[in-house]
């Protein structure tokens, strides 16, 4: 005769063997979704590793830097100034670090390179251009209607004979590797992925929001309209990002608009006096006209020009082509 206290049957044994099961359950139920959505890891983990990764690059690369033969600033160059080969190569080893962390998490994520904003098959191609023209259209408005108003003259040449041509090329060069460096460093893999976890526009306006606070206490100079312009550029080059499907119209914009900026008119860009500029020119009035030691930038007609250049680029492209698997 079976003890009445011992399950004589598998299916009265059944609760005493899944006991510890349920436990078990209930610890992973607790713990798994703060790390793994329905789509896997969540967006905020996979930026974490992200940074993490550029991070460390930054470190090897401030710790290399000792070793590494940099340029040295010119003899002639003015304070509160920076000169192509120090910006271009200091934004030059940037790209190549965010395009190791990048290749990294594609890999990681089974996708390829170019769903995160950058495909190099589109390199130099129409949107690029088209931005390109945007920038430089967008800078040459505000500073003509800053002349208009007697904000803003062109005195001259500021430099003769080949210094014009290889200056032109270096900026050229410098400005399209600072443009690929913040499009793709902010709106490349960051906006992907934090798209996915709070949508595109959501994304879009912190990053664009941070970036302009980051912009406002790190700047002594900066004003709050200042602040609000670059907010506005964010928004702006995230339009062009969420209607083209890529990030090279806007970093044709970002690399005309500071071209024109620094190289071709000569005024400050963010504070930073040009250097071996093209065309002499000064600045005088209010300081909500000219922005005054920090530029164009934080002059009130700098948001309108902006919003001028968004009109324009909707009327050429309207349909929606960034895509978020």
């Amino acid at each position: 005769m079976a003890s009445p206290n011992l399950p004589n049957t598998d299916e009265d044994a059944l609760p005493l063997l899944t006991e510890s099961g349920p436990r078990s359950s209930r610890t992973q139920f607790g713990w798994k979704p703060v790390f793994v959505g329905p789509d896997g890891l969540r967006a905020g983990w996979r930026l974490l590793i992200f940074v993490v990764l550029f991070g460390v690059q930054l470190v090897l690369i401030s710790f290399g830097g000792r070793f590494l033969p940099f340029p040295r600033p010119p003899s002639d160059l003015p304070k509160s100034s920076v000169s192509p080969a120090i910006l271009g190569g200091g934004d030059a080893m940037l790209v190549l670090a965010l395009c190791i962390a990048t290749g990294i998490m594609a890999r990681v994520e089974h996708r390829k390179f170019g769903e995160y904003g950058l495909p190099l098959r589109l390199a130099f191609k129409k949107e690029f251009w088209f931005g390109s023209l945007l920038g430089f259209g967008a800078i040459s408005g505000t500073l003509l209607t800053m002349f208009l108003l007697h904000g803003f003259r062109i005195a001259g040449l500021a430099i003769h004979g080949r210094t014009v041509l290889s200056s032109l090329v270096a900026w050229l060069v410098t400005f399209l590797l600072v443009g690929v460096f913040e499009e793709f460093g902010f709106r490349g893999y960051i906006q992907y992925t934090l798209s996915s976890g709070i949508g595109f526009w959501p994304a879009a306006l912190v990053i664009s929001g941070l970036f302009g606070l980051v912009h406002f206490l790190a700047d002594s100079n900066e004003s709050v309209v200042g602040s609000v312009a670059v907010v506005m550029f964010g928004l702006l080059l995230s339009l062009f990002l969420r209607r083209t499907g890529n990030l090279w119209c806007s970093v044709g914009f970002h690399m005309a608009y500071d071209w024109g900026q620094t190289f071709f008119y000569g005024v400050p860009d963010s504070g930073v006096v040009p250097y071996h500029n093209l065309l002499n020119s000064t600045r005088s009035g209010p300081l909500w006209l000219t922005g005054g030691a920090v530029g164009p930038e934080a002059s009130v007609l700098t948001p309108i020009a902006l919003t001028v250049g968004a009109l324009v680029f909707s009327r050429f492209y309207r349909e929606n082509r960034y895509e978020i698997a």
